[in-house]
């Protein structure tokens, strides 16, 4: 496995326990939706919550910069095609997660409601 998988995984691992303690109900854990897969698929309170997590060895570059508009555009498509395929009839939420550091020193950030999905318009 390539270093960065590495990383991403461990970073997954840290995110996922966190979600646990914070009291996330986990369904889904990479998720392919067509095209794309959504990290994490959790429930809470009574919404559905898409995760995306980043994981990064420094701060040098800030996480949360690669969840693009683009990247979100993706994860809302896909949450859409998920929440249609089950019938799900709660309202969505997503989060980011990062992660950066290593397994000897590491922070992690929660951005829960980190944006909401755009309106289409007709």
């Amino acid at each position: 496995m390539a270093r960065h998988n590495e990383l991403g995984a461990w970073g997954e691992k840290v995110a996922r326990e966190y979600l646990l303690t914070q009291g996330y109900a986990i369904g889904g854990e990479n998720t392919r939706i067509g095209n794309y897969e959504i990290d994490f698929i959790a429930m809470k309170d009574d919404r559905i919550v898409f995760v995306e997590v980043k994981t990064r060895s420094t701060d040098y570059v800030d996480p949360l910069e690669a969840v693009d508009s683009r990247k979100r555009a993706r994860l809302v498509r896909a949450a859409d095609e998920y929440i249609r395929s089950m019938n799900i009839r709660l309202e969505p939420q997503f989060d980011i997660i990062t992660v950066v550091g290593s397994p000897e020193k590491y922070e992690i950030e929660h951005f829960p409601d980190a944006f909401f999905p755009p309106l289409r318009s007709y």
